[in-house]
């Protein structure tokens, strides 16, 4: 998936470890469950302690978070098969599922090279980014005040000088890797949607330029990690409290394949309790040869919001991915193209190309509506769907259109 320009979508790359998904009220017994039912030994979450430590270095054979009901686990085909059992029996496990390898998704082609000449409505300026206009971040009177955002992502480099008044809160799930980010994309789409107002050099980039930002590293500096990583960052982030948690992150799928039971189940709990969690629609597509990929995972689990990229002459990007009516559907579409943002010094500023680049605009105009609207959860969600610009280009690509501002 590092290459999205080229291939079709394989199967799942895997780590070997297991998902286990457990009932809402059975979380505080799912260690025991686990130890009766399979003989695994887990702890919970909060005695991990502040660093993240790697399955195959404990003594226990996994993990359960607690603020999900999901633990992870390292688990021999046997006890695949008990947990299995489990799910068709009485007992409270609802699925069990193998943990996928997941990647940063960007694309660093910026526009096909045979394209032909378009008018570009939305040009950057000395003033703002192009995103910032086309979705009227800009104009915008709300600045997400108050509002905790949380990008799950390769971590930031909090070093950057439009980030030092800020105080983000930062978190590693990488084990043996700190919260600073060694890879760029982290940094890239914090900025585009928590960025400063005011910034060191250039147009202005952020969306929400004052909401409270928390920064969890679930993907290492190579720009790769796994299902465990995610699990654990958006459990930290409810835990944290936050009102929208930003993903551009993911792995590919093949046409007709079920979404996540895990993710589904795991992003309507959190929107049961006001978290909106936005995805990645993925970077698989090749429409230069009129080839379209499906949404991957797990933005294409119903309860989680994927976002398409469209450039800034409003169309969509080559790259972006499409609704699959079996798997998963695009919800709204962001700006996603030869996107400004800040990048871990001493560059400072790139300009990158992906549904990442599209998902951190959507996350930050969430939080405008939840300062400016007071509106959380499927609340929220429906604030973003009635107010998105629909656009002469079909729902199958872009969702109800581009998403736009209060």
């Amino acid at each position: 998936m590092q290459d999205e320009s080229q291939g079709t979508p394989r199967g799942p790359e895997t780590t070997g470890r297991t998902l286990v998904l457990f009932t809402r009220n059975a979380t505080a017994q799912a260690p025991d469950m686990l130890q009766q039912t399979a003989g695994i030994s887990a702890l919970m979450s909060p005695e991990l302690g502040a660093e993240p430590v790697a399955i195959k270095d404990m003594a226990e054979d996994g993990v359960v978070y607690q603020e999900l009901g999901v633990a992870v686990v390292d688990a021999d085909p046997d006890q695949v098969q008990a947990l299995e059992t489990a799910v068709a029996g009485e007992q409270p496990v609802l699925a069990v599922e193998a943990e996928r390898v997941v990647y940063a998704i960007e694309t660093s082609e910026e526009a096909p090279p045979d394209a032909p000449p378009t008018a570009a409505p939305w040009p950057d300026t000395e003033i703002g980014t192009w995103g910032l206009y086309a979705t009227g971040a800009l104009a915008s009177s709300a600045s997400g005040a108050g509002i905790d955002v949380a990008i799950l992502d390769t971590g930031l480099d909090e070093r950057h000088p439009d980030f030092a008044t800020r105080n983000p809160e930062l978190r590693s799930f990488v084990p043996g890797e700190e919260a600073r980010d060694g890879h760029g994309h982290g940094t890239h789409c914090a900025g585009t949607s928590c960025g400063s107002r005011m910034v060191f050099e250039g147009p202005r980039y952020g969306v929400a330029t004052d909401a409270n930002i928390h920064c969890g590293k679930v993907l290492g500096d190579s720009g790769r990690g796994g299902d465990q990583g995610i699990i654990a960052g958006i459990d930290w982030a409810l835990a944290s409290g936050c009102d929208v948690i930003s993903m551009s992150l993911g792995s590919p799928v093949a046409w007709n394949t079920p979404h996540s039971q895990v993710y589904e189940t795991v992003a309507r709990r959190a929107l049961d309790r006001g978290t909106l969690i936005v995805a990645a629609a993925g970077n698989e597509s090749d429409r230069r040869n009129d080839r379209v990929n499906p949404v991957g995972h797990p933005a294409n689990c119903p309860s989680i919001m994927a976002v398409a990229a469209l450039d800034n002459a409003e169309k969509i990007a080559w790259f972006s991915c499409g609704s699959d009516p079996k798997s998963g559907q695009v919800d709204i579409a962001g700006p996603g193209v030869n996107v400004r943002s800040s990048w871990p010094i001493p560059d400072r500023y790139k300009a990158i190309s992906g549904t990442s680049m599209a998902t951190p605009h959507v996350a930050g105009i969430a939080a405008l509506y939840a300062e400016a609207k007071g509106v959380r959860g499927l609340d929220l969600w429906a604030a973003l769907i009635q107010q998105a610009r629909r656009m002469d280009l079909p729902s199958l690509d872009v969702g109800i259109g581009l998403v736009q501002a209060p």
